[in-house]
């Protein structure tokens, strides 16, 4: 049964509001890694987020908290979290464009994961897209090609373990709602990453707070978002539309780091943009057995 037009396009447009609230928080990473370290921004991530989200789910019912899918929870937990702790590594000593570039590999990822994983059909145009994709991304990558750093490796796992864990909420979504996958991931993580600071805890400068409580705000957000995205629509039709963090990474890096925003970059984000262009066309033809209207 294909997804309706409708339901795609709110599923396309919840994935671009995620993204911008991970870029932000992507961005706030960075300010706050020269003076906290990144064991510590993960832990307070997930834990700012975890006390957000908690009165809400209290007030949605006991049910929230009933699961029989553990197995998946505690995947989704430890993928997610050890995808957290590279790319927040990464995200301190790289530029902020570079490193949500490498991430952005992840959406490349997810069709082929959905293929090999839960069968989701991926037609010829869509492989295609994804290796215009990957051009668009070694352009973007071509103005830093002679510093590029060993971190850019640790992003790209990152990214590897995104993709799962966003190809995993697919699978989840069948019996599991979004507000129940949020909330076992934030309760996991904050517990797994708190564990760390047992002997690597430091004390945190009062002004960093802020930073801190709206780090957590806006992944909390992000997290619903996205989880909501992916069990509205499959991720081979949506996870195009996660390309859209690159944009939102350069142009905060430029404003907050003067991070320079080159011709390659721009050229790079258009053959993206083409990609994800061609995937949804391929969708729109798959939908309309072969015809695609203006």
């Amino acid at each position: 049964m294909e997804t309706p037009q409708r339901t795609v396009i709110i599923a396309s447009l919840l994935v671009l509001g995620a993204e911008l609230c991970f870029a932000s928080v992507s961005a706030l990473v960075k300010y706050l890694s020269t003076d906290v370290p990144s064991e510590q921004l993960v832990f307070f991530r997930s834990l700012m987020a975890f006390v957000v989200l908690l009165p809400w789910l209290w007030r949605k019912g006991p049910a929230t908290f009933k699961t029989k899918a553990w197995g998946f929870h505690l995947s989704r937990g430890v993928a997610g979290l050890a995808a957290m702790y590279l790319f927040f590594y990464a995200i301190a000593h790289i530029p902020l464009a570079q490193a949500t570039l490498v991430l952005l590999l992840s959406p490349f990822l997810i069709p082929v994961i959905g293929r090999l994983w839960l069968a989701e059909t991926v037609l010829p145009q869509t492989w295609l897209a994804i290796a215009i994709g990957f051009i668009g991304v070694f352009i973007f990558l071509n103005p830093v090609a002679a510093e590029l750093s060993p971190i850019i490796g640790i992003a790209f796992i990152a990214a590897a373990l995104a993709a799962f864990t966003k190809t995993l909420i697919r699978q989840m979504s069948a019996t599991e709602s979004s507000s129940k996958i949020v909330f076992y991931f934030s309760a996991l993580s904050t517990l797994l990453s708190g564990l760390p600071l047992i002997w690597l805890g430091q004390p945190i400068a009062a002004e960093h707070w802020f930073g801190i409580a709206a780090m957590g705000l806006l992944a909390v957000t992000g997290q619903l978002s996205m989880t909501k995205a992916f069990s509205l629509a499959p991720a081979a039709k949506v996870g195009v539309f996660t390309y859209s963090s690159v944009i939102f990474a350069a142009f905060m890096g430029y404003w907050f780091w003067h991070e320079p925003i080159t011709w390659h970059m721009l050229f790079g984000a258009v053959i993206i943009t083409i990609a994800g262009y061609l995937a949804i066309r391929t969708r729109r033809k798959a939908e309309t057995g072969g015809k695609v209207g203006s």
